[in-house]
């Protein structure tokens, strides 16, 4: 297995998202699972830069606890608050989708989603469709394989590159069905790509998803990319070089006041579009986790009105 080929930046937000559940005072989202993903490679190497980082780590890490600094810099890392937020406000909405009748979950770029492990029960209800590059795939198999964690049958891995092919056409390889509403994640991904890439991707989406399906995505504002970044600006420059370090370079934004007339056009209608900030409030009101948001790092859910198939 090459672990290089897979994606650190999906490896970072597992585990920012287990040592969410293991060290902030108000549990947002629950993933015991995040850790378990980590190869053994990569906690080494993340120890390493922990050791050379251990003064400028925040928090209470003791002197020889290198867990606890690793905890500690993943908890001030920039993209931390999203990775949390965007967890909860999706499996929120995907909750509300299952009650209305939705029995297709599809996530694009599923990286090392543990949905299926951790919430079963809901998952049961599920045709569940993981969709994301071979590499990262195969990692994320290797490792369910190691600590001996069961799939069940309603779990489809789909190993496709998107920048090669649609996601209509790697769909069209399972036992995906056109024809019934699904509910679509998008996560953590639409900064990574090109402009082009994402606007594929939303018409793709569009022509999956029959009339009612919702689609949740997560992206930055293009003012980010501007120098119109405000109060956020140096909080971005530093979550920039971070991901350009690790090889995945932030690319792409959206401007939010133009969000709804792009996705309108592609016969998709925006329900909701709010902020880190707005989100935090949310789910964390007396801002007890002490989260660093941002206003530009956003989610939108969206209604596919009309079956493009």
């Amino acid at each position: 297995m090459d672990e290089v080929s897979a994606s650190r930046t999906a490896l970072a937000a597992s585990l920012m998202r287990a040592v969410h559940t293991r060290c902030d005072p108000v549990r947002i989202l629950d993933d015991p699972w995040g850790d378990r993903f980590i190869t053994s490679s990569a906690l080494q190497a993340l120890e390493q830069f922990a050791a050379s980082s251990r003064e400028g780590a925040a928090g209470d890490a003791e002197e020889g606890d290198l867990q606890t600094t690793v905890d500690a810099i993943m908890r001030t890392n920039p993209g931390y608050a999203n990775v949390v937020l965007r967890g909860r406000y999706t499996e929120d909405a995907l909750e509300q989708s299952i009650s209305a009748g939705i029995r297709q979950y599809v996530l694009i770029g599923a990286g090392f989603d543990s949905y299926a492990l951790r919430r079963s029960a809901a998952a049961a209800a599920l045709e569940i469709f993981e969709v994301d590059h071979p590499a990262t795939q195969a990692l994320k198999r290797q490792r369910l394989d190691d600590f001996g964690a069961g799939t069940d049958a309603r779990l489809h891995f789909v190993a496709a590159d998107l920048g090669e092919e649609s996601l209509d056409t790697a769909l069209s390889r399972t036992a995906f069905d056109f024809d019934a509403p699904a509910f679509f994640s998008w996560l953590g991904v639409t900064m990574y790509l090109p402009r082009a890439a994402n606007e594929a991707t939303l018409d793709s989406v569009a022509r999956c998803g029959a009339a009612g399906s919702r689609l949740v995505f997560s992206y930055i504002d293009s003012a980010l990319f501007g120098g119109q970044a405000g109060e956020d600006g140096q909080a971005f420059s530093e979550l920039q070089e971070s991901v350009a370090r690790m090889g995945e370079p932030f690319v792409c934004g959206f401007e939010p006041g133009a969000l709804n007339r792009d996705l309108k056009a592609r016969g998709l209608l925006l329900e909701e579009d709010v902020s880190d900030t707005q989100l935090a409030s949310r789910y964390d009101p007396a801002g007890e986790n002490r989260l660093g948001v941002s206003d530009k790092s956003r989610l939108a859910m969206v209604r596919i009105a009309d079956s493009a198939n």
